[in-house]
């Protein structure tokens, strides 16, 4: 319903309207930029409850929109404007099912992973969300020996007593399956966190600690330094101290790590919550 009447409204001004179908919040950002769309949209009750749908805006760089942006959108709402263009039947929007859509992130995901995961049994939590099959596949195509669990959305049970907020889920299960490490999504797949062969949470915070000494080793984390927020805890400030790189820190929310990793040129940022960005 969500989806046909945003449809409806967009075209009817218009806009042509690109299909993506089931998939993630990073695949719908990256896939507004390759295409050069002016903009894209995401419904997603994220890691919600999946009454709790929301729309989520991107520009046409494939960035979450500014605050100021937003705002100036819901002032527009609020003032049930109607002088919006009516164009006649002949220059309505037009809408055009993006079927390979996820195949093309698919591609594009592997060619940004120079190592092969042969040997490695990793467990997935896929919330029975948007990751449900791109997260196997990609892992599937590395070499991984893979398990899932939670990969059958029905659309009410995204988020239900799985995925990134019950991670004690994939905990349990690396443990059983004797696995190497696990990694468990939110209901729109942008948000990760793993944990290690013991079942042991590793949360946003680590990761990016895991990445930045990796970058730092090659010469790569630009200006040594970690976007995060101010959620983060001690043993970010320790983790850093003690391998030479900075935490540089915003307010809570990934929209604001990224806006400061533009601005400052920095190449890594997240949240503890496990939003990754590189």
């Amino acid at each position: 319903m969500l989806e046909g009447a945003l449809i409806a409204g967009l075209t009817s001004v218009g806009v042509d309207v690109y299909l993506a179908g089931v998939t993630s919040t990073p695949a719908t950002a990256w896939l507004t930029r390759k295409r050069d769309c002016c903009g894209g949209v995401m419904l997603s009750a994220s890691n919600n409850a999946y009454q709790d749908n929301g729309i989520k805006f991107f520009n046409t760089d494939g960035f979450k929109l500014a605050d100021q942006i937003e705002e100036e959108i819901e002032e527009l709402y609020c003032r049930q404007l109607d002088n919006l263009p009516r164009p006649e039947a002949g220059h309505v929007g037009r809408v055009f099912p993006e079927n390979e859509a996820e195949g093309h992130y698919l591609a594009y995901l592997l060619s940004t992973v120079p190592n092969r995961l042969t040997g490695l049994r990793i467990v997935l939590d896929c919330a029975n969300g948007a990751a449900y099959r791109l997260a196997p596949q990609v892992f599937n195509a590395l070499g991984a020996d893979v398990i899932v669990i939670h990969n059958n959305p029905d659309g009410i049970n995204i988020n239900k007593d799985c995925g990134s907020t019950y991670p004690e889920t994939v905990s349990r299960a690396v443990r059983e399956k004797n696995a190497h490490l696990g990694f468990s999504f939110d209901g729109d797949a942008d948000r990760v966190l793993a944990v290690d062969e013991t079942g042991s949470l590793v949360d946003g915070d680590a990761i990016m600690t895991i990445l930045a000494m990796a970058l730092q080793e090659k010469g790569l984390l630009r200006k040594s330094t970690i976007v995060s927020t101010v959620m983060s805890d001690l043993g970010l400030e320790k983790a850093a101290g003690r391998h030479g790189f900075n935490i540089l820190r915003t307010k809570v929310g990934d929209r604001y790590v990224l806006e400061e990793m533009l601005v400052g040129g920095y190449n890594l940022g997240g949240e503890q919550s496990g939003h990754i960005i590189l």
